[in-house]
């Protein structure tokens, strides 16, 4: 089986040439970097946090980075510099895997799913997709998780208009209705 980086130069690329009728490579649209993000929200227990940040460098294959509050807001009990949340930026091989683990594993085991609706895709072409639980990831296992908690990926690519992004993901293998 091909790995994601090879069906992109030779499945993708002829593809996306033929369509769009790019006369270079190097005009086809590509992805860039995959963001993965999660918010704590009001957990104030550091145990939880550090299952989080663990259960995220489990899942992406790096470590997290914390995102501290910008401001105090006295009535979330919010104070400047508190982490309200992770975030892991992959590129190069760790993206391509992650998002091969995306595709194979992860989305199709989301419950009840009938595809991903093409308004998860803004105007410049990045795809943002949502999860509940963060449990549909195969490297988080059922037991070691007392509670789930959900998670954003965005893809990011350098499609300039929106049609182009769509088919890219298509051709990337996104299941996109």
């Amino acid at each position: 089986m091909q790995t994601l980086k090879e069906k992109y130069n030779k499945t993708v690329v002829p593809e996306m040439k033929k369509k769009f009728g790019y006369k270079s490579n190097f005009a086809v649209p590509k992805i860039l970097k995959v963001v993965i993000s999660t918010g704590t929200g009001s957990l104030k227990d550091e145990n939880k946090k550090k299952i989080i940040e663990k259960s995220l460098a489990l899942i992406t294959g790096q470590k997290p980075v914390e995102n501290p509050a910008k401001k105090s807001i006295a009535s979330f009990k919010l104070r400047q510099g508190m982490t309200i949340g992770y975030s892991v930026t992959v590129r190069r091989k760790r993206m391509y895997s992650f998002l091969e683990k995306l595709i194979n594993a992860a989305i199709p085991r989301i419950r009840d799913f009938r595809g991903l609706d093409s308004s998860s895709i803004d105007e410049t072409g990045n795809l943002t997709i949502g999860f509940k639980e963060h449990i549909v990831f195969p490297e988080v296992s059922d037991q070691d998780v007392r509670e789930s908690f959900g998670l954003g990926v965005t893809v990011a690519t350098n499609a300039k208009t929106k049609p182009e992004a769509v088919e890219l993901l298509k051709f990337i293998g996104f299941p996109i209705k």
